[in-house]
Formats: structure tokens, sequence, C-alpha cells
């Protein structure tokens, strides 16, 4: 199955549970170009994979990282974050 078939919805910004474990899961998320998944914060750290596709990265700690198709960022537990995309993107939450 390919990740960017995983979306049906033309949201801006729309996600997929792929996996739940005894201790954390896996979230298809896909964010279309020039739309923000909107500043947040997670409970317990997070790897966010770029499966396909041209984002950036930034936290209130001034972290600014651009994404590209196979590249990943560690997400701090308990720091606000957000997400923009450059063009349709899609990636893997794993926490």
């Amino acid at each position: 199955m390919k990740l960017n078939n995983l979306h049906i919805s033309d949201k801006a910004v729309s996600t997929l549970q792929l996996f739940k474990a005894m201790e954390g899961n896996v979230i298809a998320l896909k964010i279309l170009k020039n739309e923000q998944l909107k500043e947040h914060s997670t409970k317990t750290p997070a790897l966010l994979v770029c499966i396909d596709g041209n984002v950036i990265f930034e936290n209130e700690n001034h972290k600014k990282e651009i994404l590209l198709t196979g590249d990943y960022i560690i997400i701090e537990a308990n720091v606000k974050h957000w997400i923009n995309a450059k063009m349709d993107s899609n990636l893997l939450l794993i926490k």
C-alpha cells in the first residue's frame, strides 16, 4: 500500500492511524501544499518521517528544519511545534 493513496480526503491536513501498539502508534499524516499543521505539543517524544514532499518543521525553541523525502526529525515532548507544507506531503508520525 502506498502512503500517498491512504488519504481519500482533500482536507488541508488529514491523519490516519496506521498502527497502534501497546505503548505507541503510527500515524500517516498528509498536509497539502501551502497548508499548516497548527501549533501543538505532544506529551511523549515522537519521530516524524517525511515519506514524500517538502515541509518545514519549526518549534518554540527556534528550531527550524526543512524535511524532504526520506528526512526525519525527533520531536521533543512538551515543546510547541508546527509544520508548513511547501508541496503536497506525506509523513509518518511514530510515538
